[in-house]
């Protein structure tokens, strides 16, 4: 039988092994070091009063912390005329439940944020079995602040502001790229709508009662939190992809 990867024997393999060993210790020892610097980044103070929408009423941006110190917003992508959430931010959040709690027990608070309604949200959060916290922004400035949403008119003037440059992105091209055509189109929206939107990561403290951001990532700045790609690129084959080959997990079928 044949195989189309190298092979050879337990010794040559230990061999390169232990050379791989030294790669991935050194590659842990810089992303400590990455962390450290996150960590030590400004915190810059946000007085602006955003105002959310949450299973638990109208809420402020401190009572999203839940009474801790720290704050992890998921800048999830569903817009108010979106239909159902991205099929990419979904697939994240299918991890979210499960760290939810390990978090909340050390001083923080892990929630998802996005435009679309409340009712919205709630709806699609049921269809997916999730019950992680999920605030609304709806008619708040919340994602535009944070470069995470944007206007037609920033959109259709080449203005948008995302992940630290700004210009025509590749989500803004038209035509749209094939991408954006297939993701749109199971949000049950048009690509332009659905770019209007973007993922992202945040995070925040709290103390004095003032909430500071101090840190915030976007496009392959979430990578680090997609789960099933941390798994996959330990598999054999690695991510293996030509094209867009994820769905939200109720779309498979039965496996």
């Amino acid at each position: 039988m044949t195989t189309t990867h190298s092979t050879g024997s337990r010794e040559a393999w230990l061999a390169a092994r232990l050379d791989l060993l030294k790669a991935e210790k050194e590659l842990t020892r810089r992303s400590d070091e990455v962390a450290r610097q996150r960590q030590a980044l400004p915190w810059v103070r946000i007085d602006k009063d955003y105002r959310f929408e949450t299973a638990q009423g109208s809420a402020t941006f401190a009572d999203l912390f839940q009474g801790r110190s720290q704050l992890l917003v998921y800048h999830f992508m569903f817009g108010p005329d979106y239909k159902a959430g991205c099929p990419s931010c979904s697939a994240i959040a299918d991890g979210f439940d499960g760290i939810v709690v390990h978090l909340a027990n050390h001083d923080v608070t892990l929630t998802a944020v996005s435009r679309a309604p409340l009712a919205k949200l709630q709806e699609y959060q049921r269809r997916m079995g999730w019950t992680f916290p999920w605030a609304s922004s709806y008619e708040s400035d919340f994602n535009f602040d944070f470069n995470i949403s944007f206007t037609q008119a920033q959109q259709r003037e080449g203005e948008v502001e995302y992940n630290y440059e700004r210009g025509r992105h590749a989500m803004d091209a038209v035509p749209a790229p094939e991408p954006v055509v297939q993701f749109a189109a199971t949000c049950g929206t048009d690509p332009q709508t659905y770019a209007l939107d973007r993922p992202g990561l945040s995070a925040f403290v709290l103390e004095d009662g003032v909430v500071y951001h101090t840190y915030s990532t976007y496009a392959r700045g979430v990578d680090g939190i997609w789960g099933m790609y941390q798994w996959l690129d330990r598999a054999p084959k690695g991510r293996n992809e030509s094209g867009i080959w994820w769905k939200r997990h109720d779309e498979y079928g039965v496996r």
